[in-house]
């Protein structure tokens, strides 16, 4: 990886729940400290680097043990956007979700003939993913668009 551009790898801590959604939307592998049940801090810096992963935070002291990390300081999700592209991270949705928003396992394609549950639309009238990990399933809808607008207006 070449010196100062962002990792695609990242482990964030227990305050940054949203933040780690928006991130694997954007094709980032995001392990979030409570997906993992490492909300100690030095849980989560085992994580990160075992896994080589960047560490984002809010915390100063957790950002200064890291071996690697970005330290936060907003609290809004769009302000902690702004930061991250600030600092040189993409941040624009992947062209198809790479990542499972809820527990960041890979997602595939939904054969249009599958069925697919009942909160979800029929993969024959529309893309739909599945995560190989929970088994969560989705799709380009409202909250895509949401996060679309969210990312466009940083």
């Amino acid at each position: 990886m070449p010196e100062n551009t962002p990792s695609d790898r990242l482990a964030l801590d227990a305050m940054l729940g949203k933040l780690a959604t928006y991130l694997r939307m954007c094709g980032y592998d995001t392990a979030y400290a409570l997906d993992r049940d490492a909300e100690a801090d030095d849980d989560l810096l085992a994580i990160a680097e075992h896994e080589d992963r960047l560490v984002i935070t809010r915390d100063s002291d957790l950002a200064a043990r890291a071996s690697e990390s970005v330290l936060l300081s907003e609290r809004e999700i769009a302000d902690q956007l702004r930061e991250l592209a600030d600092a040189g991270f993409r941040l624009s949705l992947a062209p198809e979700p790479g990542y499972c928003g809820v527990c960041n396992g890979p997602v595939e394609a939904v054969d249009p003939v599958e069925p697919t549950p009942e909160y979800a639309p029929s993969a024959g009238d529309e893309r739909v993913w599945r995560c190989t990990d929970c088994g969560q399933h989705f799709w380009k809808g409202s909250h895509w668009a949401s996060v679309k607008a969210t990312l466009e207006d940083l």
